[in-house]
Formats: C-alpha cells, sequence, structure tokens
C-alpha cells in the first residue's frame, strides 16, 4: 500500500528574547553586521548566550524572511534587517556594505524567463569595489 502524501506545515517557532533582541539590533543598525558582531552585543544582556544560538536564531528570522542574510565573497556572511528590493555595494578592501536604491530595467526578469527559461520572483544585484573611504588618501581611509 502506498504512504499517504502529507501537507507540511509551516513550522511554528516560538518568539524568544534572544530572537527579539537579534532583530531590534539588526533594524537599528544599517551596518550589515555579522554574526560575531551581534554576539558580542548580546553578551552584555546575555552572559551565557553561544555564538551557535546566535546563528541557529538567524536561520531562522531568515527562513521567515523577517531578515536577508548578505553573502560575503571569502568572508562570513553579514545579516540585513531591511527586506525590502534593494541592492548592496560591498567594497573589497574595508568589508563596508551600503544600500542601493537603484531602479533595474523592468525588463530584467522577463530577460532572464526568455533566455535561461527560468522563473526569477525576485533579484538582487551585488556590486564590489571600492567605496568613497578606500579610494581616497591614506588619511581619510576609514578603519576596519
Amino acid at each position: 500500500m502506498p504512504a499517504v502524501a502529507r501537507k507540511a506545515r509551516p513550522v511554528r517557532r516560538n518568539r524568544t528574547r534572544q530572537r527579539e533582541r537579534l532583530l531590534e539590533l539588526l533594524r537599528a543598525t544599517e551596518a550589515h553586521p555579522t554574526a560575531a558582531w551581534l554576539h558580542g552585543r548580546m553578551l552584555r544582556e546575555f552572559p551565557s548566550l553561544s555564538l551557535g544560538t546566535v546563528y541557529r536564531n538567524l536561520e531562522v528570522l531568515v527562513g521567515e524572511g523577517a531578515i536577508d542574510e548578505v553573502p560575503v565573497p571569502g568572508g562570513p556572511s553579514r545579516f540585513d534587517a531591511k527586506t525590502a528590493a534593494h541592492h548592496h555595494f560591498t567594497c573589497e578592501a574595508c568589508g563596508r556594505i551600503d544600500d542601493l536604491e537603484l531602479a533595474l530595467p523592468t525588463d530584467l526578469g522577463a530577460r532572464v524567463r526568455r533566455k535561461y527559461r527560468l522563473a526569477p520572483r525576485r533579484f538582487r544585484i551585488d556590486f564590489y569595489g571600492l567605496c568613497r573611504a578606500c579610494t581616497a588618501p591614506t588619511r581619510n581611509r576609514h578603519r576596519r
């Protein structure tokens, strides 16, 4: 007798104080912090908090769509509470990430659909290069 297919139920997760605090910290900054940065800020309030717990909670928040993960080539992922469509510029020298409010060609999704036979629902374009501070004379550069 064949197995009965079950509908997958969405996983219900309880809100925890740590997860709520992570979300508050992310919403309060435009810096696109790493898990380690967030962990360091939370240790004052939650002294026994492990970095693993921070990563697990970030994974839950990403899965729920409350935050976005911003991958950084050659570095740790960064996190962004701004989930509305936008793009990023990552400085290859200092690692700074800036949000870009940039209108893209309205037919970009349709072009991908036609050329590659894919069905994009959303997209983000990431730019890489040097930020203003890193292209300025040495005395004006910010520190990592």
